[in-house]
């Protein structure tokens, strides 16, 4: 069984940047991939970034540019770089690990989320 420890969320003001973590322990070598997703209150649970074993990373559009997901293998950690954060931004990011089939993501152990408010 894996279980992923989240941190690194809190409160930004726009334009700012923030960086969350996620740390996977347990059966971590079923794990091919890792990603992150986040919920807006009110709106579905919508892919941010995903990254492979390898270290191939995709990104949703509204990521591309301004977010970077990177992982250190050894730590069995990934990473979200966020920058340029806007109020749209805010959401709760949800750190996951699952497989590939082809190109689409497949979470299977989900983090318990960590809160992101970008305000003024």
């Amino acid at each position: 069984q894996v279980h992923l420890m989240e941190s690194g969320g809190g409160l930004v003001q726009p334009g700012g940047s923030l960086r969350l973590s996620c740390a996977a322990s347990g059966s971590i070598f079923a794990i091919t991939a890792m990603g992150y997703f986040r919920q807006a209150p009110g709106k579905e649970r919508e892919l941010v970034a995903t990254i492979s074993n390898s270290g191939s990373a995709v990104y949703s559009d509204f990521g591309e540019g301004r977010f970077t997901i990177s992982r250190d293998n050894a730590k069995n950690t990934v990473y979200l770089h966020m920058k340029w954060l806007t109020p749209e931004d805010t959401a709760a990011y949800y750190c996951s690990a699952g497989t590939y089939s082809g190109r689409t993501y497949y979470p299977a152990v989900w983090g318990e989320g960590t809160q992101v408010t970008v305000s003024s």
